[in-house]
């Protein structure tokens, strides 16, 4: 079936007012049933009007934009801040620098700068003060090779200084300790007085720069009472001494008499058994503080006078202990005279080895010092290994000298009396000295 095109003339085109609603497109018939069913194009949907953008919301808009880039920022600045001062530093080796006191944080930068820790002080001043670290303090710092300005800040800002240390042996006198503490260059300040004999604790103390004197004399007095309060509790009941300030004295003694440890306790009992039988004590260290007092040290032997000369300190002329300590004993001395060896023994004299044999009788004694006296004629000292001996009533009789900083005897000859013998017995000497030439020996000789 056909169909014919209408041949209706196009109509005329004519001005439209702009107010009209549009105009209908004109149906056309289809050219075929195919082109019948399919959709006719959808006419464009209407544009949106413009609307005006809100003042306040333009401002909103414009400030995050401008946080957003500004946080952008932040993070790129944060990041290189923490790289740089996570850099190595300059510093070739380890090396310890002192931060002047009252040192504000331009003045740390500039010394650590002189110093060569750091390059920038610029960027560590920065890191110091918004870097959320403690305040810097002053004091004496080791900085390792390479330290970044994280490692220099966290080093000053913890405290972590140089430690210092300062040893006393035992057996100090308190004015030998003083002049040790006077003699140490990093330690400041005066001290206020000689501390009481026998009032300090020897030991290795530590402390910073800046300590002063005064600090390291209190901590010892303060150790001291700890230590005694601690070893007094303990102490045996048998042992003849009624406070701990005599145990504080016999302690001295032992502390001069030997410096083996393993025969404190020994020499200790041998002086608690001649206590309880009231016989003198008899111990050589006591007659040289007697002369000299806290300068610990005759710097000679003794002579023969001063053995029988009186002084409160010499137990070869008073009965019992001395009024006072004649030394600073350590701690192993107070323990061996709280705990002494249950032994029989009232004699010692050295034994040729650093040591001393032990007596509980004359007989037995009178042999060792037989067997110190071979040992001893076995031996040519070297000339200059004996003391000084200045003149006396009886200048062929010296005794014993005082050396070294640790304040153990050492004994330089041999002065060889007749024989050992009992004590009061009327027209004989008291004692037999034997000596050694060994400045590393302890005391050496017998008591009687």
């Amino acid at each position: 079936m056909f169909f014919r095109r209408s041949k209706t003339p196009a109509p005329e085109t004519t001005a439209q007012d702009p107010t009209d609603e549009p105009a209908l497109p004109q149906r056309l018939s289809p050219r075929s049933p195919g082109e019948a069913i399919k959709p006719t194009v959808a006419p464009p949907p209407p544009e949106k009007p413009e609307r005006e953008r809100s003042g306040l919301v333009g401002l909103i808009s414009g400030a995050l934009t401008f946080a957003v880039v500004i946080a952008i920022a932040a993070m790129i600045g944060i990041t290189l801040f923490q790289r740089q001062v996570r850099e190595p530093g300059p510093l070739a080796a380890d090396k310890v620098v002192v931060i002047p006191t009252h040192s504000g944080t331009s003045e740390i930068a500039e010394t650590l700068k002189r110093e060569g820790v750091i390059d920038h002080t610029g960027l560590f001043e920065f890191a110091a003060r918004f870097g959320g670290r403690p305040a810097l303090r002053a004091g004496e710092y080791v900085f390792k090779a390479h330290a970044s300005i994280s490692d220099t800040l966290d080093t000053i800002a913890t405290g972590r200084q140089v430690q210092h240390a300062i040893t006393f042996p035992e057996g100090l006198t308190s004015e030998q300790i003083v002049t040790r503490l006077n003699d140490n260059d990093v330690l400041t300040g005066e001290i206020n007085e000689i501390p009481p004999e026998g009032s300090l604790l020897p030991d290795t103390y530590k402390f910073e720069r800046g300590a002063t004197r005064q600090q390291i004399v209190n901590l010892m007095k303060a150790k001291q009472r700890e230590v005694l309060n601690q070893i007094w509790l303990r102490r045996s009941a048998d042992v003849p001494v009624r406070t701990p300030a005599e145990m504080v004295t016999l302690a001295s003694i032992v502390e001069k008499e030997t410096g083996r440890a393993d025969e404190r306790p020994r020499v200790a009992g041998v002086f608690i058994n001649r206590l309880n039988k009231r016989m003198k004590l008899q111990s050589d260290p006591t007659i040289v503080y007697g002369l000299v007092g806290g300068r610990g040290t005759l710097g000679r032997g003794i002579l023969r006078s001063e053995i029988d000369r009186p002084t409160p300190y010499n137990t070869y002329v008073i009965e019992g202990l001395p009024p006072g300590p004649i030394a600073n004993p350590g701690r192993a001395a107070l323990e061996a005279v709280a705990n002494p060896s249950r032994t029989k023994d009232l004699y010692f004299v050295a034994d040729g080895t650093g040591g001393h044999a032990f007596a509980d009788s004359l007989e037995a004694h009178q042999r060792n010092v037989a067997r110190w006296r071979a040992v001893e004629k076995s031996r040519q000292a070297p000339p200059d290994a004996v003391d000084k001996v200045e003149p006396g009533p009886d200048p062929a009789t010296p005794g014993l000298s005082k050396l070294g900083p640790a304040g153990y005897i050492t004994l330089t000859r041999i002065i060889a009396f007749p024989s050992c013998v009992a004590p009061g017995e009327p027209g004989r000497p008291s004692a037999v000295r034997a000596a050694t030439v060994s400045a590393a020996s302890p005391a050496a000789r017998c008591a009687a």
